[in-house]
């Protein structure tokens, strides 16, 4: 429930940083602007969100013969999570990871790679897809996608305010005000942003862990990752990498993921 209440706090802290940013800067004209442009890009991102990321990553679709165990898997975590059954893909990397990707349960797409199969058993394996069939049930792509639409605009306004700075005349804002808005709100955007991407994996692991009923197999799974993206980094695009259950690209500050060991405890200390 926290997590829940997290996020729209968070969401609402981005919303109230807009709207201030856009009234110090370009007034009602200047936040329409942004926000009209951010909300088209993002849309259509999040519309084609599936067919992007597996084509990114180099994704393939796998039939019940083809890969069976991870078919199984998937089909007991859906049905644990109370969703359809996601379409199963299958990365041919060594790195030990995974990721869900989807705007709808109807539409949902879960894609394992070759490490994670090999790496864990199947109930820390089962443990992995109820992480992301929950970020599909809590459809954590359209919250992404806020929350990405709201920085935009802010990056946008941002922008503007440094323009503004080099033409400001007397009777405008404050040049040297405008520079330290256009600098510091998108970092602020940022690091909410990230903040919000950080509480719904932890909400993932909750919703996941309870679902079925076994917080100790994801948690095993988690440190197994941990070290297996180590020895084994991931070597190609990083510019989806938050979608992944485990995240080798990010440093602690700005990371979309949580601290590992946090995560570990939680779920070690969840009481179902």
């Amino acid at each position: 429930m926290w997590n829940q209440v997290k996020t729209v706090l968070l969401l609402g802290a981005l919303t109230g940083l807009m709207m201030v940013v856009g009234g110090l800067i370009g007034g009602y004209d200047g936040l329409l602007i942004g926000l009209v442009f951010a909300l088209t890009m993002n849309l259509l991102t999040f519309w084609f969100s599936d067919k992007l990321v597996l084509w990114m990553y180099g994704a393939k679709e796998v039939s019940k013969s083809q890969a069976p165990r991870l078919h199984r898997i998937t089909e007991s975590a859906a049905k644990a999570l109370g969703i359809p059954k996601p379409k199963v893909y299958i990365i041919q990397s060594s790195t030990p990871n995974a990721f869900a990707t989807g705007r709808s349960p109807g539409r949902a797409a879960v894609a394992a790679t070759d490490g994670i199969l090999k790496l864990l058993d199947d109930d820390e394996l089962l443990g992995v897809m109820a992480h992301e069939c929950s970020h599909v049930k809590n459809r954590d792509i359209l919250v992404a996608t806020i929350a990405a639409c709201i920085a935009g605009v802010i990056s946008y306004l941002a922008a503007m305010a440094r323009w503004g700075s080099f033409s400001s005349d007397d009777d405008g804002p404050n040049p040297l005000a405008l520079i330290v808005i256009g600098i510091l709100t998108p970092i602020l955007a940022m690091m909410l942003q990230l903040a919000i991407s950080r509480s719904r994996e932890y909400f993932a692991d909750e919703t996941g862990a309870r679902a079925i009923k076994n917080p100790s197999a994801l948690a095993s799974a988690l440190k197994k990752l941990h070290h297996g993206v180590k020895s084994a980094p991931w070597r190609g695009n990083s510019t989806a990498a938050s979608l992944f259950i485990v995240n080798p690209f990010s440093l602690s500050l700005f990371s979309t993921h949580p601290p590992m060991d946090e995560r570990v405890r939680r779920l070690e200390s969840l009481q179902l």
